[in-house]
């Protein structure tokens, strides 16, 4: 293996030189986009039946040059199961194997490519599968790119900024097998100034370090930044960030008006997977663009019919990867709730807008055949403002929750509030039972807050059940 920091080096240079051309891109009409994201479907559907055994068997008999966003619709999808079932043979280079990533990450927190040339991340904090993906050389500057081209935009076009160093504080995960680890690490640069504090540092530790490091831009997952704002509103957290960006979670409503309350900035927020990098990403107005240029979606429904643009959430979507030809992902299905905006961004931009993701398709708590959305809890919990975070687990006759609290929190009041609202949705004499704790559960590795964990296996509603100790019943 060649010397890590001199590779990592070249590849920051290298996306550097990229960035022109993706910045570019943001200007791009809507109907060349069309035609850029027919070319490369092309090209990349022609990578994969040549290159990958498993996509030659599937794709057989597609008339790849007849390719486009709507023809796309007629291939097969694919399935996080599919990719970790037959992983050796979706990848191009048949150097690659599961087990030799797995070996790899194994020992990449002490630096190095794989293969001199491949980067491996993981995912699989958000529904408890894992997931691997491997990212070639372009692939992987390109999925940084992809996430911060309006960054770096923004501070080209700015005189202060543009003549020194942009100094970004990352309170995402602590390993550099996850995508937000990795990318900080790889990319940074004396003009990129990259800091990091893992997420499951004690809040405290976060707060110290950020007040030292003063940055400019500060990335983080919504939980922390919900918990961030009110360290901020305490006067304990002393920072004056010009960009606040959050990725990984859903950020909620009330978590978005804390942080802009906090800091007088709004809060951008990226849509972004291990799957592909920046599916959406924050304009200079904090709307969320689709990178249209990067990758294809495609809103479905539970039963994969097509949801059209306007009010309607999508239950899932399809993914393609336009960039990556080391993995290729051709209608992936990720299960995030997404909807795509009718109208278009004052910025003026063609690339099309999504609403904040509010939740998954995994999220959604079922009882005896009875479906509870997270916006049940989330309507009831939000209208407390001492609770600063909360985890919500499904259990046979309602729920139980954990609360960090900031300020009193009238503790019976919330739970018949959350009792209430399930007992409307059918649910008979449900149960809601609330601990305050210190510090919530975190999944390991991303160490994403899994907000909403339902039970393994949805069990029949009893009818008749005992009262436990702190549990409402209706």
């Amino acid at each position: 293996m060649r010397d890590y920091e001199t590779l990592r080096q070249r590849h920051q240079a290298y996306a550097m030189a990229l960035a022109p051309r993706l910045i570019e891109r943001l200007d791009w009409s809507a109907d060349r986009l069309a035609l850029h994201r027919a070319q490369r479907l092309r090209e990349l559907v022609r990578e994969a039946v040549d290159h990958s055994p498993w996509h030659h068997e599937r794709l057989a008999g597609i008339d790849v040059a007849r390719l486009d966003d709507h023809s796309l619709r007629e291939l097969p999808t694919m399935t996080k199961a599919d990719l970790m079932d037959n992983f050796d043979r979706i990848v191009t280079d048949d150097r690659v194997s599961l087990g030799g990533v797995n070996d790899h990450l194994e020992t990449v927190t002490a630096g190095g490519y794989l293969l001199d040339g491949y980067t491996a991340v993981t995912s699989g904090g958000s529904t408890g599968h894992r997931g691997v993906f491997v990212y070639d050389w372009l692939g992987w500057a390109t999925f940084w790119m992809g996430c911060f081209r309006h960054t770096l935009r923004a501070k080209w076009s700015d005189p202060e900024l543009s003549s020194r160093a942009l100094v970004t504080a990352w309170v995402t995960a602590a390993h550099f097998t996850h995508a937000s680890a990795a990318l900080a690490r790889t990319f940074a640069s004396p003009e990129f100034v990259n800091v990091r504090f893992p997420v499951t540092l004690p809040t405290d530790d976060i707060v110290a370090g950020l007040n030292k490091t003063q940055p400019d831009c500060l990335v983080a997952y919504p939980s922390a930044l919900h918990v961030l704002s009110f360290e901020a509103r305490a006067g304990r957290l002393r920072i004056t960030p010009r960009q606040v960006l959050c990725c990984a979670e859903p950020l909620l409503p009330e978590i978005r008006a804390a942080s802009e309350e906090a800091w007088g900035a709004p809060v951008g927020n990226i849509w972004a997977a291990s799957e592909s990098g920046g599916i959406a990403v924050p304009c200079d107005h904090s709307r969320s663009h689709w990178s249209e240029d990067l990758v294809i979606i495609e809103p479905v429904d539970e039963d994969g019919r097509p949801v059209p643009a306007g009010e309607q959430s999508s239950a899932k979507i399809y993914l393609t990867n336009l960039f990556n030809r080391a993995l290729p992902l051709i209608r992936y299905e990720i299960t995030d709730e997404v909807r795509i905006l009718a109208d278009p961004c004052p910025c003026g931009s063609a690339h099309r807008c999504v609403a904040d993701i509010q939740g998954r398709l995994d999220d959604v708590f079922v009882y005896d055949g009875r479906r509870v959305h997270p916006h049940v809890f989330r309507s009831a919990i939000g209208d407390h403002p001492g609770v600063v975070e909360y985890q919500v687990r499904q259990t046979p006759q309602g729920a139980r929750i954990a609360l960090r609290c900031g300020a009193p929190v009238d503790l019976d009041r919330l739970r018949s509030e959350v009792a209430r609202a399930l007992a409307g949705l059918g649910l008979p004499r449900p149960l809601v039972e609330l601990t305050v704790v210190d510090r919530l559960e975190r999944d390991p590795g991303p160490a994403k807050l899994r907000r909403f964990v339902p039970c393994p296996e949805p069990s029949p509603f009893p009818r008749e059940v005992g009262e436990p100790l702190l549990a409402a019943a209706l």
